[in-house]
């Protein structure tokens, strides 16, 4: 009984390898007439190869490679035909990760293709589906589907991804930015500095609205991963900035900056300082309950007001040649007083006038919920961290410490 029942299994295995083989046969057939009428009229998206390839080199891998090849040859008009030949081209955006499933689906929603499946098997014959990057392009539904493809590739070459960190002020931004070709640092910096949506053609945005008229947009410049393009304006590259800053400030970290009593842009202003101070993350919202209460009544007695941030006093005298950074550092702590701006706050009392750097997200959850102290002063201890005291006596001491 096993032994018809094994002739059995193996005639059916037959039956469908010789089926599998007949089809894959008039394909070919199929094909190379298609190949011949293809080449005489010299146009095409120019599917068709391998079309002297022998029956013997069949194996899974080139049999579903020839069958995708028969299916688009045989959907050859819709490829090659584009949608609406009178159609305007329109913005297109990729994020970085995209998958060619969303980017075919979205295309597809916009108009731009007529089937999503039909594009992504295509893109999947010619090798295009894991070579698609992140940018901003232009397409059309006049173009076709190989045009689309292939524009899709073309800003690769063109647009550089660049990491601004936390915690650089402007002119670090700026060089940075001029060391990946992206756009002149000077240039760049005169549109920070002017402080003006309007006056660089930019639309007004709701988290600048607290920001003093005049003032630059220092500590604006959102810290993030930016797909830039190679000779971009000033303009260009601020509005994909603050863009950004609206995005990632969402709607309820808006709610808790308005509940913390302080407008955003003394938030931001109090967490770019919280932002050069802080070395360790769990250290960010003691350094910003040290600050707040250094402004309000617990150390009233102590401070009378002044923050007495060390980071302020660095803005405050710029560039070093001597030490080659933006951020220089002194003997003693008196140094700092010989450096007049209203931002050093040693000299003036409360918050500077605006922010000093870039903060990420995570200092400005730290300004607007420090945790609950009552401290008045830190100072640096070991590996990064900071030793906290509540009066002036505590502190000398800690200083004496640490400081020696």
């Amino acid at each position: 009984m096993s032994v018809f029942r094994n002739l059995a299994r193996f005639a059916i295995f037959a039956i469908a390898l010789l089926a599998i083989v007949v089809i894959y046969r008039i394909s070919m057939e199929w094909t190379r007439a298609q190949a011949a009428v293809y080449e005489q009229e010299g146009t095409g998206s120019g599917l068709v190869r391998n079309v002297d390839a022998p029956w013997r080199s069949l194996n899974p891998d080139n049999l579903e490679n020839q069958a995708l090849q028969f299916y688009l040859n045989v959907n050859r008009n819709a490829i090659d035909r584009p949608v609406d030949p009178a159609a305007e081209a329109v913005p297109f955006h990729v994020e970085l990760g995209e998958t060619g499933f969303s980017i075919s689906e979205r295309l597809q929603e916009m108009g731009v293709i007529q089937s999503a499946s039909l594009f992504r098997l295509y893109m999947r014959l010619n090798g295009i589906d894991q070579k698609l990057e992140a940018g901003d392009f232009q397409v059309s539904a006049a173009m076709t589907v190989p045009e689309i493809a292939e524009t899709l590739q073309e800003a690769r070459a063109e647009d550089v991804i660049v990491r601004i960190p936390e915690g650089r002020r402007a002119e670090e931004i700026a060089l940075l930015l001029e060391e990946q070709g992206i756009v002149n640092a000077a240039d760049f910096l005169a549109a920070v500095r002017t402080g003006d949506t309007a006056l660089l053609g930019l639309p007004d945005y709701p988290l600048l609205s607290s920001k003093p008229p005049g003032l630059s947009f220092e500590g604006y410049l959102f810290p993030d991963t930016y797909r830039l393009p190679v000779g971009a304006s000033p303009a260009t590259i601020l509005r994909v900035m603050f863009e950004t800053l609206e995005l990632r400030v969402d709607a309820d970290m808006r709610a808790r900056i308005a509940a913390s009593g302080l407008s955003f842009h003394q938030a931001l202003t109090l967490a770019s300082i919280v932002e050069r101070e802080a070395a360790l993350a769990d250290e960010r919202p003691l350094i910003a309950s040290t600050y707040r209460n250094r402004l309000g009544e617990i150390c009233a007695s102590e401070v009378f007001g002044y923050l007495g941030a060390d980071p302020t006093a660095q803005y405050a005298m710029g560039y070093s040649p001597d030490q080659q950074t933006w951020w220089p550092t002194v003997e003693t702590v008196e140094d700092y007083l010989k450096f007049n701006s209203p931002y050093n706050t040693y000299l003036y009392p409360g918050l500077p006038p605006g922010p000093i750097d870039s903060p990420g997200l995570s200092s400005i959850v730290a300004a607007i919920e420090p945790a609950e102290t009552l401290y008045c002063y830190f100072v640096a201890s070991t590996g990064g961290a900071h030793v906290f005291a509540r009066t002036g006596a505590e502190h000398q001491l800690n200083v004496l410490t640490f400081q020696r």
